[in-house]
Parts: C-alpha cells; structure tokens; sequence
C-alpha cells in the first residue's frame, strides 16, 4: 500500500512538473486536413490566436496537410508524439470517414484524446433559380414526381455538401430519385448550381448565405432541429425535422483532438483554455461571422465531445451504407 502511494505521488509530481513546463519553446501545430482559406482553416486560424492568449509562452501555428477527405492530416497527427504539440483540427469528416473510407491508418475512438468541441455551423439546402417549387413541401413533391431525372451536387467525397446531401436523401428516402455529381470543391459546385446545371446543394452558412441573400439559389430549409429564428437570413425558412424528417438534425461541428497518449495534465491544460476561448467575446464574434455558433453545451467536455462523435458516427454509416457509394 505504501509503495502505491509513492508511485501515485510521484505521478503526481511527475504531471505538475509537466505541466509546468508545457509548451516549452516549440509551437503547438493545430493541423487542419484540408486546404488553406476554407471554413475549417479560418477556424483553426481563430482558434489558435485565441488559444495563445490563454496559455502563456505558447505559440500555436496552423499547418495544412489536405487530401483524401480529411484523412492525410488526421493521419499525421494520430502518428505524432503525445507530447502536447501536435492538434488536430476536424468537422464532422472526423466521424464521416470511418464509413466513406473502409480502409484508414487511424481510428477515429481509439487513436486521439477528445479536446472537446469548437463550433457548430447550419446547413441550408438550397436549389437552382430555375427551379419551380418555393418552398420546402412543393419542392420535396417537385423531387418526387421528377424521380430519376435530377441530380444534386456536392464539392467532393466526405466533404460537408456530400455528407449533408447522403444523409437528407436518406431520411427522405429518396435513394434513386437524383444522380450524385461530385465537384472539386465547393466553388465549382456553387457555380454549377448558380448556372442551372444541377438541381440541388446542400451546403454550410459560411457558403450559403451570400448567394441567398443575392438571390442567385433559391433556400428551402435548414438542417438544424429548430428553425434559425434569430438569423437575418435564414429565420424565414423552416427546418427539416419541422417539416417532417424525424430526428433530423445536423450542423457541421468542429472539434479539437491530440495523439492517443497525451498525457493528462496537457489534455486538461488545452481543454481548460479552450472552455476559456469559447466564452472569449472576440472569438465568438468571428465565429458569427463565419455563420458558425460556438458551443456552450457539455460536449466542451472531453468525454461528451466523444460520446457525440461516437453517436455521429453511427448515424452517418448507415446513411452512407444505405447509399452503397464509397470513396475507395
């Protein structure tokens, strides 16, 4: 018993001293798996001038490392040294790859220390000007009697549009009344639905709202559980499960992650100043700017953050299952 508790002070001892020494002179990297100037990359830009303010001697740095929907720069840090330097920065990609990828280097539960969550950003479906319908019931009653002959686009595999666009067909069931078309991103899908040339995107605020509000696309509802009442733009347009879709409910959340391994006193030291950030006015503000809303709720705490990716990833295997498309 006695030597028990030595080992447990010394742990103890151990912990603080580490501590107390993090970060050191080395930066925090917060790696963002896709390219620089898109939605995740500004937050992780935010994010990380925001957590330095909160520990002090730190410098945190973005790194890109793009490709294979999400799962290059995930990969990286999974394999990096639980030391405390380097984060991974992920969407909701964190549990959609498990089901699009069949084979990856990592597992999602198993391979990182939850951080806890960032943000959360709406989805808005949206269509092209031509289309008939302007509202959600005649546009969901305009898909089914043109089964077959329209197509929705999203900006690539495992990206935000697809997931969003595998998951709403799903619940609507309408597995074969539209062609997938994948584009290179989501500049080339906009400019294609914009022109005609597909029917039907669902996509975030943070790519939405401006081409709305131009009335470039035509909006039929938002994919959060309540309409976004409070919204300048989006408070006019009904949400999916208000108008039928049960349990319908989805945003695009962001959430912070380190290697398997990390030692706690570094875990607890990046969540406490993350809690910290997300209650910062400034950070908030720019997340609003964004289209996105931090979060408040308790998946701040680790052991949330991953129990509400582990019910995600859940969900979106069955989606994608029920698709039978995969990105391998």
């Amino acid at each position: 018993m006695k030597k028990l508790f030595v080992l447990a002070a010394m742990a103890a001892v151990s912990a603080g001293a580490l501590a107390q020494s993090y970060p050191g002179t080395k930066p925090i990297s917060i790696v963002v798996p896709f390219t620089a100037g898109g939605p995740t990359d500004r937050v992780a830009r935010d994010l990380a001038e925001a957590m330095r303010k909160q520990i002090p001697g730190s410098n945190f740095v973005v790194e890109n490392a793009a490709g294979a929907g999400g799962t290059i720069g995930a990969t990286k840090v999974a394999k990096a040294a639980p030391d405390g330097h380097s984060l991974l920065l992920f969407h909701i990609g964190m549990a959609a790859t498990p089901a699009l990828y069949r084979k990856i280097a990592y597992k999602p539960l198993e391979d990182f220390e939850f951080l806890g969550m960032v943000n959360d950003v709406p989805m808005t479906l949206i269509g092209k000007p031509q289309l008939p319908a302007n509202t959600y019931r005649d546009f969901e009653n305009y898909i089914r009697a043109n089964a077959g002959k329209l197509n929705i686009a999203h900006a690539g595999l495992g990206s935000a549009s697809h997931i969003c666009g595998l998951l709403w067909q799903s619940n609507l069931q309408t597995k074969d009344a539209m062609t997938t078309i994948p584009f290179g991103g989501t500049a080339p899908a906009m400019t294609a639905l914009i022109g005609g040339q597909v029917d039907v995107m669902c996509d975030q605020t943070t790519n939405t709202v401006g081409q709305i509000e131009g009335g470039r696309v035509k909006a039929f509802a938002v994919t959060t559980a309540k309409p976004l009442a409070g919204h300048p733009v989006l408070k006019y347009y009904p949400s999916l499960q208000e108008m039928g879709l049960k349990n319908f409910d989805l945003t695009i959340w962001h959430g912070l992650y380190a290697p398997k391994g990390t030692p706690p006193a570094i875990t607890k030291m990046l969540n406490d100043a993350l809690k910290k950030v997300l209650k910062d006015p400034e950070f908030i503000k720019k997340n609003e700017a964004l289209g996105a809303l931090v979060v408040t709720d308790k998946r701040t705490d680790p052991a949330e953050h991953k129990k509400f990716v582990a019910a995600e990833m859940v969900k979106i295997k069955a989606a994608v299952d029920a698709a039978g498309k995969y990105a391998d």
